[in-house]
């Protein structure tokens, strides 16, 4: 009868094959693979990590900058109100506008004289308060959107009149009034110049004035005026308590 065939050798365990492994290996080259490997992981962990974030990238980031890089436009409205004064008790903005304001319209008015508007009106306001213009009104040479103060004076001069509006006329904002007569104007010795400041009496008029004082003579009083051509009784009377003779 055959002999039986050697029995296997059972299987050693797990911490004793472990344990055989390290005593052929050896305890030393196990030691430098080990170092070896975690030298490798930690270099290479030291090359692919993210930059660190610049000083900068910490302070407080004002309205409007640009990320390098983002591309985007900055936002302006937030740094513009971040910027915008604020109105002061001494600034414009904080100055009231008066509840009512008084003015003076003449000239080529339907209805001259002194009219109460709201504050914050404008010339076209007191034109149309005064009855609106007359047939002969040259609005053209008034700034009907000019803003209006307190005490101005509106003058609406008429067709036949090319010098600018007399004393308190309402022109640009904050543009200074053209200068008129100072006191009466005598009519026997005025000139051209100082006639044509007269309310409603141009350089024509003037002209006219001074070449029927130099035809007939002295004017014996202002009612002598109706005599010139293109002076009527309404313009005499807007000029009665500005002349004398």
């Amino acid at each position: 009868m055959d002999a039986l065939p050697p029995r296997p050798t059972p299987a050693l365990p797990l911490g004793q094959r472990l344990r055989d492994w390290i005593e052929w290996f050896g305890v030393a080259r196990l030691a430098v693979g080990a170092c070896s490997v975690l030298a490798v992981v930690l270099g290479g962990y030291w090359l692919l990590r993210p930059p660190a974030p610049p000083v900068e990238a910490g302070l407080p980031m004002a309205a409007g900058a640009i990320m390098p890089g983002s591309g985007s436009a900055p936002d302006t409205s937030a740094a513009s109100a971040a910027v915008a004064p604020v109105a002061g008790a001494g600034s414009p903005a904080a100055t009231a506008v008066p509840a009512t304001i008084v003015v003076h319209v003449a000239g080529a008015v339907a209805s001259p004289g002194v009219y109460q508007l709201p504050g914050g009106a404008r010339v076209v306001d007191a034109v149309a308060a005064a009855g609106g213009a007359a047939g002969q009104a040259r609005t053209d040479a008034v700034n009907l959107a000019a803003p209006l103060h307190d005490g101005d004076r509106v003058y609406v001069p008429t067709v036949d009149e090319a010098s600018p509006p007399p004393a308190g006329v309402s022109g640009a904002a904050g543009a200074p009034a053209a200068a008129g007569p100072v006191g009466p104007i005598d009519l026997n010795t005025a000139t051209v110049d100082e006639l044509d400041r007269l309310p409603g009496v141009g350089p024509a008029t003037a002209a006219a004035i001074v070449a029927y004082r130099e035809a007939h003579g002295p004017f014996a009083s202002v009612d002598a005026l109706a005599e010139v051509r293109g002076i009527g009784p309404a313009k005499i009377d807007a000029i009665r308590e500005l002349v004398t003779t």
